[in-house]
């Protein structure tokens, strides 16, 4: 029987807060992170609100000369790391570093840099270009800073699966535990993709919200009159280790890690599989691997994008997965309060997963008033639940047909 891997800390940044404490309590109370885009003009776009994270400033974490070699998403990962890190405080005690992975994962990477170089080089020409370009954009930039800030040495890299990616990584990380090849693992996602171009692209695949002036109704997961994403930024990071690990140096363990597992459509770039198949394989390989039947499921949190396609889709694919307790299960998408966070998005879910499973209170889903007669399922609609909780899970589907599922258990 494989070894249990445990969550010994969590750390995140993004639109509700710069704590998961903060994060937590804001979600509980249905704050919303939506408003007006202050990071890059919106002068010519359909679409003007994001989910920014408020009254950002990385010189209270970071080093001024780091600040400026460093990508607006990878100031995020290196403050969520380091909140997680703190709480797990396995660095305080004799440690291997070769043992220790980092896994930051990121859809995009460093898009904001690469806008800002190719500017550079038109107006100004190729000498003005940062010699830090190169390693503020790529997407693996993140978690080789993490290596060298703290001197882990074990596998580092980044997995781009879309808007799957961080819950992919984080998946990883499990497998790489449990096969005995590390001891602990920093791992989660992050994402700063609040530019013109981001919110164009998004924009012209008609994923976005247009809600400019009336933005407190939106994003609407699940609703009938849903008219899109928002788009949202930030960082979640889980340290996960082998629980023989945490146990003899005495850590606390948050929840366990359950399982995790990975499906594709294999129907369309953009669009989800309309019968919600590849969703349900996900979930239901996780459950299997997890060694728990679907009415072991006290709670998901789902992808639930607030887009006509993807919550129907999703919406089937849980009731392929679990039958009648897909009525029975309450889901919710903090996504409604967090806005869209791409490559981020699945790890920062985890993160309220584990502290939905340690309180015993599940999230809203907010901005939920006209139900659809297609969406038909209990998603925790504008107010928390309290409810005591053994197993959750959490969906992660990206473009390309990429589909994510993590289970997350109390721990005994």
């Amino acid at each position: 029987m494989a070894e249990k891997i445990v969550i010994t800390g969590l750390g995140t940044i993004n639109s509700l807060g710069k704590s998961v404490k903060e994060s937590w309590e804001n979600a509980l109370k249905g704050v919303s992170g939506v408003g007006p885009v202050t990071v890059c003009d919106t002068t010519d776009l359909m679409v003007k609100i994001a989910c920014e994270v408020k009254d950002f400033h990385p010189e209270e974490y970071i080093p001024a000369k780091e600040i400026r070699r460093r990508d607006r998403y990878e100031q995020f990962a290196t403050i969520a790391a380091a909140e997680a890190i703190q709480q797990s405080a396995f660095n305080t005690q004799p440690f291997n570093p070769q043992r220790v992975g980092v896994i930051i994962s990121s859809a995009i990477g460093g898009f904001s840099s690469l806008i800002e170089g190719e500017s550079i080089r038109v107006n100004a020409g190729a000498r003005k270009i940062s010699p830090f370009i190169i390693p503020m954009l790529m997407s693996n930039g993140a978690a080789g800073m993490l290596t060298i800030d703290y001197g882990f040495q074990g596998p580092s890299f980044s997995v781009a699966s879309a808007c799957a990616s961080g819950a992919d990584g984080i998946g990883i990380a499990w497998n790489l535990l449990r096969a005995g090849a590390i001891d602990v693992a920093i791992t989660g996602g992050s994402e700063a993709t609040i530019t013109p171009l981001g919110l164009a692209a998004f924009d012209r695949i008609g994923a976005m919200s247009r809600r400019n002036e009336d933005y407190s109704m939106t994003p609407q997961p699940f609703d009938k009159d849903r008219d899109g994403l928002v788009m949202g930024e930030g960082a979640g990071v889980l340290v996960l280790e082998r629980e023989s690990h945490a146990r003899a140096r005495g850590a606390e363990i948050l929840a366990e890690l359950a399982s995790y597992a990975a499906t594709s459509d294999g129907f369309h770039i953009t669009a989800p599989s309309e019968d919600g198949s590849g969703g349900g394989r996900a979930i239901r390989m996780v459950l299997e691997l997890a060694g728990e039947n679907p009415e072991a499921i006290g709670y998901i949190n789902a992808h639930g994008t607030a887009t006509v396609l993807n919550d129907l889709s999703e919406t089937k694919a849980i009731k392929l997965a679990l039958g009648a307790h897909a009525y029975r299960v309450p889901i919710s998408s903090t996504k409604s309060m967090t806005g869209h966070m791409m490559g981020a998005t699945g790890a920062l879910e985890a993160v309220f997963c584990v502290q939905a499973i340690r309180q015993g209170v599940l999230p809203p889903t907010i901005h939920y008033h006209t139900p659809d007669p297609d969406c038909d399922l209990d998603y925790t609609p504008n107010q928390p639940r309290e409810k005591k909780i053994k197993f959750a899970i959490s969906n992660a589907f990206g473009f390309g047909g990429h589909n994510a599922v993590l289970a997350l258990r109390e721990y005994n």
